[in-house]
């Protein structure tokens, strides 16, 4: 590992009156793959919005890669991709790829590795409003990948997709860290937590955890890292 390639140092975030991360500090190592976990409403989409610059923060500092959270230095190094599919619907997949790819300044060699990357060529003249929602969120993840970026914060990638499909996303995942990638991936579901070479556990907007699936399994006592969750909710309350 790395220096960190994210520092969130006693972020403070309020929406509706509610503080949904009050003081929170963790970091993400370079060239790794962070899993970012924890239940719905535990401030895992708020704590992204703030790493990648678009979340309107009450206090603390984000840095990322090296520079402020949302600086213009960092457009092209950081990709994100949302929960909801970010495409044009009405466009086929390699339309909507061309597009981005002429946006970000890649030619049309970026679109053909994109589409590879996440196993869409056989989809790529397809329209993104006929392909399935697993599909769609594919389409989603090739125009994160289409610049290369340094970082990529991918908002529960694998929702929809089944078994095979997110086996061999987290193996890209891998393969992109393996090439000097930060990748910070948020899921609720806990077996995919082995697949991290990190975990920030997330409940209630507070950190619970920043360890390694070992790490925490020596922690707890617990061999199945969702018992090894329950019983961190259990010991602090």
């Amino acid at each position: 590992m790395s220096d960190p390639a994210i520092r969130v140092d006693r972020l403070h975030v309020v929406r509706g009156g509610v503080d949904v991360l009050p003081e929170l500090s963790c970091e993400v190592a370079g060239g790794s793959v962070t899993g970012l976990l924890g239940p719905s409403g535990s401030g895992k989409s708020t704590l992204i919005r703030a790493i990648v610059g678009v979340q309107q923060v009450a206090g603390g500092r984000v840095d990322v890669l090296g520079a402020p959270a949302g600086s213009p230095a960092l457009r092209s190094r950081v990709g994100y991709m949302t929960q909801a599919p970010s495409v044009y619907g009405d466009l086929s997949v390699r339309e909507n790829l061309r597009f981005f790819a002429r946006v970000l300044g890649r030619d049309a060699a970026s679109v053909e590795r994109a589409l590879a990357d996440v196993s869409l060529e056989e989809y790529g003249d397809r329209i993104v409003n006929r392909l399935s929602g697993g599909q769609r969120a594919r389409v989603s993840l090739a125009t994160a990948l289409l610049g290369e970026p340094d970082l990529l914060v991918l908002d529960e990638p694998t929702v929809g997709l089944d078994p095979l499909l997110r086996r061999d996303l987290w193996e890209l995942f891998h393969r992109l860290a393996d090439r000097g990638v930060t990748l910070l991936v948020s899921s609720h579901v806990m077996d995919e937590a082995d697949r991290c070479d990190a975990l920030l556990l997330l409940r209630d907007g507070k950190l619970l955890a920043a360890a390694t699936p070992d790490e925490l399994r020596a922690q707890t006592g617990e061999q199945q890292l969702d018992e090894a969750f329950l019983r961190l909710v259990e010991a602090t309350g």
